[in-house]
């Protein structure tokens, strides 16, 4: 029987033991395979750009090769582990490539992340060589993190304890050859943000980020020598899968922000020639907020992508109205997922606005009930997710790695449902649900409406104690608009929501909402720091 060849075609394969999945036949074999392609293909294209500094393909290979060499002199070999504690620049992908140009597996880690947590995720994959800001070192040192190494790297200066970064690409080999790793073999740790207990180190695996990369290219139409802004932090799923190796597959150029300033975005677009990027929605509107919007010429941007929280309407028409050509589109997935598995046709997003989209290729979701059965249509449940962009477990955790993953399904902990012309909605997180007089309130939903509010840059909704309800709800919006208050707001959600979902208590402030280093908002610590919102500014 004949098959077509086009680059998308797909048939199922088995991997990970007995997981039958739908894979893309025309993939790239590993990382390394892509960055060699993107070699050969554009030698002398830029792989990024930073701060003024352009390195080309070529140019990134040979300082990759260097970097590899010198892990190798120090002992490193395939499987090791290298940390990565970097913001986005040239360390970070040359930390990366490097590591994976020997066959280790690359551990990024967020330059956000506190010593405690860094010790214990030095603890649990056991790195032995780390590269880390120079003024992080220090971190490291309080959290116990590096008392195992067999080297530390410092870059951006000089720090106690830790060699220079620079020393990596002076003088070593360079005649190490690139590494053919098997496809099921791990190429990055990721560490999830152990929102819900201790960070686990999810095993993004080769086969994982072929498939990646594959669903980037088709569902944002990527093409050859794409330029792609990374706003976001490399060490993160989104910065790391949807850009970093996504534009090494398509041979094109990661246009590194250290920093996202709004101001800072729209003149490297215009100045770079960007045509894609994936961000969250409040960095949409500020990029629309800032003056020199009108002024710069934006014309070469074709898609973006977003994700974490809904866009607001608003946003979405006053783009169409200033950038016409521009294509916004929803995404959703997870560090499990290696990013996206659901992605919303442009075409579509005004007429889907409670929706993440429309299932991606390769991909199965289910929603299923308590007891592990499949609900019935148009009944809410947990999201369950395979495909091949799900990873095979855990780290060195096989406890977990058996409670989140069954039958080569992840369980996402997202409750939410599809309709029956396929798209997905997401209510809430399992455990993030406010009970109010026997109400079911899914906080995702308020905050979906609240969103939609022009003067909200971001929200979050939480349950407080209440003795005759049980709960309340309590909004947490940071804002700077000065007239905004909690009765307008209030007011806004009525038009929007049944009577039993308008806020309770509005807590306004100017300040961004708290985060940990993975970028999602610390519910826990606002619950602790608004304990008693009668007493809170409204």
């Amino acid at each position: 029987m004949n098959h077509p060849t086009n680059r998308f075609d797909m048939h199922y394969e088995t991997h990970f033991g007995d997981r039958v999945i739908r894979c893309f036949r025309q993939r790239p074999a590993s990382v390394q395979a892509m960055l060699q392609s993107a070699l050969e293909r554009n030698p002398d294209g830029d792989a990024f750009v930073v701060e003024g500094e352009r390195v080309s393909y070529r140019q990134l290979a040979r300082r990759a090769s260097r970097v590899a060499a010198a892990f190798h002199q120090l002992g490193v070999r395939p499987g090791d582990r290298v940390a990565l504690v970097l913001r986005n620049g040239p360390a970070l992908m040359y930390g990366l490539y490097g590591a994976l140009w020997l066959g280790a597996i690359a551990v990024p880690l967020n330059a956000r992340e506190q010593g405690a947590g860094l010790g214990y995720i030095f603890s649990d994959c056991a790195p032995k060589v780390a590269i880390a800001e120079a003024d992080l070192v220090q971190r490291l040192h309080d959290g116990g993190a590096t008392k195992d190494l067999v080297a530390l790297f410092a870059a951006g200066g000089d720090a106690e304890g830790a060699r220079p970064f620079e020393a990596l690409l002076e003088g070593a080999d360079t005649r190490l050859p690139l590494a053919r790793p098997d496809q099921e073999d791990i190429a990055v740790l990721l560490y999830t943000s152990g929102t819900t207990g201790r960070p686990k180190g999810a095993m993004q695996t080769h086969l994982n980020i072929a498939h990646t990369v594959k669903l980037w290219e088709k569902s944002m139409d990527l093409r050859f020598a794409e330029r792609s802004v990374l706003a976001v932090p490399g060490s993160h799923v989104t910065g790391l899968m949807g850009i970093i190796f996504t534009m090494a597959h398509m041979a094109g150029c990661t246009l590194i922000m250290p920093q996202f300033d709004a101001a800072e975005f729209n003149q490297l677009v215009a100045d770079e020639s960007a045509t894609s990027t994936i961000m969250v929605p409040a960095m949409y509107k500020l990029c629309l907020m800032r003056a020199n919007f009108d002024t710069l010429d934006l014309d070469s941007w074709r898609v973006g992508a977003f994700g974490g929280a809904p866009m607001p309407e608003s946003t979405i028409v006053e783009f169409r109205q200033r950038l016409p050509h521009l294509q916004l589109m929803n995404a959703y997935g997870a560090t499990e997922t290696c990013t996206a598995v659901t992605a919303m046709p442009p075409a579509a997003q005004l007429e889907h606005l409670d929706s993440i989209g429309q299932v991606l290729d390769g991909v199965d979701i289910r929603i299923m009930d308590e007891q592990g059965q499949e609900c019935p249509a148009g009944e809410s449940g947990e999201l369950w997710i395979s495909g091949p962009v799900v990873i095979p477990g855990y780290w060195q955790d096989a406890e977990r790695t058996a409670q989140n993953f069954v039958g080569g399904y992840w369980r996402s902990g997202d409750i939410g449902d599809i309709s029956t012309d396929g798209y997905v909605r997401i209510f809430d997180r399992k455990k993030d649900m406010i009970i109010r007089g026997g109400y079911n309130i899914y906080c995702i939903e308020v905050e979906n409406a609240i969103a939609y509010h022009p003067a909200v840059a971001e929200c979050a909704v939480i349950g407080v104690p209440d003795p005759v309800l049980g709960e309340k709800i309590l909004a947490v919006i940071s804002s700077q608009d000065s007239d905004l208050d909690a009765d307008t707001l209030r007011r806004f959600c009525a038009e929007r929501l049944a009577d039993y979902k308008v806020l309770d208590f509005v807590h306004l402030q100017r300040e961004p909402l708290p985060r940990n280093a993975n970028g999602k908002v610390m519910k826990t610590t606002l619950r602790d720091r608004l304990a008693h919102p009668e007493t809170e500014p409204c």
